[in-house]
């Protein structure tokens, strides 16, 4: 799909726009599945000034989505319409601070704020070495793995909101819940401030390890994968009700549900998007059906079929 050029006429309403605007900017390659159609825009801002600047500026009538990593994200066929926007250099700096805290940009992959963590004897965030994203999708689900959860380390956020306003968030604020942030949904978030506790930076190295080596041996990892697909309903696990209801290994098109752990879902080379989401949602079917629990998506879902 194509969508109409519309960067002209948005740069020409933003004569103080720094980052970069792209038409029918491809996405595929910004996903770990690898799938998916265009952004009508992909909008690079410089830094948060910059995303203020334009997102104040820009026609209510546009519909705005943010990405990160797109390790938890299906693009669907059809492409994404309005804007997207994607965070790089400018909110990607992390700083070990007094008080064992970390400070971090959002798009900070969430393995390096656990290893600056490390660096400066800080426990407590090694838990985000298992977390294959960046700090704003950890922000915007309560991200976790390994017995942590951002909810438990976050001391507060900074982000912009749909009419290009600076917002502070208190750990109160975000009002956290499993893999759910109460915060605001149009914000989008710019950086995170965290607090651990005093460590060894010997023990944490180790604990890192195992968290690395337990992924290895238990993810498809190396596959292209969108991470865990579904979340865990209260009192189980979702690839245990997935296996159950024999869904290990089962195939969409070019879209298999991994015979590692099978609460990943895999592109085995030729899929397309609407191959992923269809498993996904035959998976939830089966399972229904099997042990009558509804299995919710935790992988998110943006676009056009």
């Amino acid at each position: 799909m194509t969508f109409s050029d519309i960067v002209p006429e948005l740069k020409s309403k933003l004569p103080d726009l720094r980052g970069r605007l792209l038409p029918n900017q491809s996405l595929q390659e910004l996903t770990w599945f690898r799938v998916g159609g265009p952004a009508q825009v992909l909008f690079m801002p410089e830094d948060e000034a910059d995303l203020a600047y334009v997102l104040a500026n820009l026609a209510g009538e546009i519909p705005v989505t943010v990405i990160g990593l797109g390790s938890n994200l299906i693009v669907r066929d059809g492409g994404v319409p309005g804007v997207v926007i994607r965070l790089g250099r400018g909110f990607n700096d992390v700083i070990a601070l007094e008080d064992y805290q970390d400070r971090a940009g959002t798009a900070v992959p969430d393995v390096k704020v656990a290893r600056v963590a490390q660096e400066a004897a800080i426990a407590g965030i090694a838990f985000l070495r298992g977390i294959p994203g960046a700090i704003g999708g950890a922000l915007r689900m309560n991200g976790g793995a390994y017995g942590g959860e951002t909810k438990d380390v976050l001391i507060s956020a900074r982000g912009v909101d749909r009419q290009g306003n600076i917002r502070a968030f208190s750990n109160a604020d975000m009002h956290y819940t499993y893999r759910h942030c109460g915060a605001p949904d149009d914000v989008i978030f710019t950086e995170a401030l965290f607090r651990g506790k005093p460590g060894d930076p010997a023990v944490i190295a180790a604990e890192m390890d195992k968290i690395t080596q337990s992924r290895e041996a238990t993810q498809p990892i190396k596959s292209r994968t969108g991470g865990s697909t579904f979340k865990n309903p209260p009192g189980h696990k979702a690839w245990a009700l997935i296996d159950a209801a024999g869904c290990r290994g089962l195939k969409v098109g070019g879209a298999q549900v991994s015979e590692l752990h099978c609460n990943f879902l895999i592109n085995l080379g030729s899929a397309c998007a609407a191959d992923i989401e269809m498993l996904g949602e035959t998976v939830r079917k089966r399972v229904k059906e099997n042990s009558g629990i509804e299995l919710d998506w935790e992988i998110k879902r943006i676009g056009c079929a």
